[in-house]
């Protein structure tokens, strides 16, 4: 009888996923970030047209709203993962800071 032992061996794939999404949310954020700034600075120099410093506009509420949630996700994440006396504890962002000093 033929018998087959077989155990899946640890695979990092679930561990690269997870930097992967990582790294593709600073990208997001970075390249996000950058088209704000690129569309702010087109903005000032007051050479667009009315109609199209509206579009610009509105593309660059989406862009801010956009950075303020990937900011708002990291915030939480941070939140998450600060230790106090060896137990997880939540904290506020800010808080942090405070009692550093």
């Amino acid at each position: 009888m033929f018998t087959l032992n077989w155990m899946p061996q640890r695979d990092n794939c679930h561990e690269r996923q997870a930097m992967n999404d990582k790294k593709g949310r600073v990208n997001e954020f970075e390249k996000s970030l950058g088209e704000l700034e690129a569309l702010v600075g087109r903005m000032e120099s007051g050479e667009l047209s009315l109609e199209e410093s509206m579009k610009q506009f509105e593309r660059g509420i989406q862009l801010a709203r956009s950075c303020q949630q990937m900011l708002k996700q990291a915030e939480l994440k941070v939140q998450q993962l600060v230790q106090k006396d060896g137990k997880a504890t939540l904290e506020a962002f800010g808080d942090a800071d405070a009692s550093a000093e």
